[in-house]
């Protein structure tokens, strides 16, 4: 299985990814959280990366590319992997072809009201990066600390509500075309999450489904020849 996870900026991509790498053996490729690794471990792609942060630059894609490459090819990705932050743009859809075929794409369909109510309480930790909420599930067992590695919590500051809004715009501009690029080869399969407090396994089952559904049609295929 060779997955995408696509949706706007707090719809649930992370979240839902990490939960179905477990369900199927495959691997999370989340290129944000690698990225974020390689600049805390001060490596030479992180010290790059930090630079165009600092410079207010995007990180050129031959390089994402080269980089996402290497991790493909490694063998916790053999049985296949849940494609998270990435691609981002036509350009970089089509640089991924020259390294993999997606299978499938699947596309979280979330109002922006909820994304802004839900991120606008949304926790994160400061030592390993897991997320909480608030309000709604998963919420930390103690308060501001987090359940994992007991580091503490805090709101990022692009979680409020104003900057919410322009990273929604921003998605709509560059990101949303990616739709019709991979509508157009049948990839595209559609998950309504209409509701801010539905629960994770809920969506996750009904992406499980599609899932087993394309694993199905694709070992069908391959019979065939």
């Amino acid at each position: 299985m060779k997955a995408i996870i696509f949706g706007p900026p707090g719809s649930g991509k992370g979240t839902y990814a990490s939960r179905l790498s477990r369900a199927f053996g495959v691997a999370h490729i989340s290129t944000g959280d690698l990225l974020r690794d390689e600049i805390k471990n001060k490596t030479s792609m992180g010290r790059e990366v930090e630079s165009c942060t600092t410079r207010g630059e995007l990180v050129p894609d031959d390089r994402i590319i080269g980089f996402l490459a290497n991790r493909i090819s490694q063998p916790y990705c053999a049985k296949g992997f849940i494609l998270d932050g990435f691609p981002r743009t036509i350009p970089q859809a089509e640089a991924l072809e020259t390294i993999t075929s997606p299978s499938v794409v699947v596309n979280l369909c979330v109002p922006d009201t909820v994304i802004i109510e839900r991120l606008s309480t949304r926790l994160t930790c400061r030592n390993c990066g897991a997320i909480y909420n608030k309000r709604f599930q998963p919420r930390p067992k103690v308060e501001g600390i987090c359940d994992v590695c007991n580091g503490n919590l805090y709101k990022r500051d692009d979680d409020e509500p104003e900057v919410v809004r322009e990273r929604l715009d921003f998605y709509r501009k560059m990101t949303e075309p990616l739709l019709s690029y991979y509508e157009v080869r049948d990839l595209v399969k559609n998950i309504s999450c209409k509701k801010t407090n539905v629960r994770a396994e809920t969506v996750v089952e009904q992406i499980v489904k599609i899932l087993n559904v394309e694993i199905m049609n694709t070992k069908k295929s391959s019979d065939k020849h």
